[in-house]
C-alpha cells in the first residue's frame, strides 16, 4: 500500500499526516507514507485545495481534514481492493 499526503506542510496537512500514521499503526499495516510538498506534483492530482490524501494512486479526499473514521474507511477499502486484485 502506498499513501501520499499532499500539501505544503501547513497545520492541516500535518494533522492529516499524523492521523493517517496513527490509523496505519492501529491497523498494523506495513505501508509507506510520503509527504508531497512540491506544488507541481500536487497539481498533477488536480486538487483545488489541500490537504489531499492519495491511497494507491487514487485521490481519497482533499480540501479538508477527514475524520478518523473516514481515514480508516479509505484505508480498509484500499486494502480490500488490493486483495481483490491479487486473486
Amino acid at each position: 500500500m502506498e499513501i501520499k499526503i499532499l500539501g505544503p506542510g501547513c497545520y492541516r496537512c500535518q494533522q492529516l499526516d499524523k492521523m493517517t500514521r496513527e490509523v496505519v499503526k492501529e491497523l498494523g499495516i506495513d505501508t509507506n507514507i510520503e509527504d508531497i510538498k512540491d506544488i507541481r506534483k500536487i497539481a498533477e492530482y488536480r486538487i483545488l485545495a489541500t490537504p489531499g490524501l492519495v491511497i494507491n494512486g487514487k485521490l481519497a479526499c482533499f480540501g479538508r481534514i477527514p475524520t478518523r473514521a473516514e481515514v480508516t474507511q479509505f484505508i480498509t477499502t484500499a486494502l480490500i481492493r488490493e486483495g481483490e486484485t491479487s486473486k
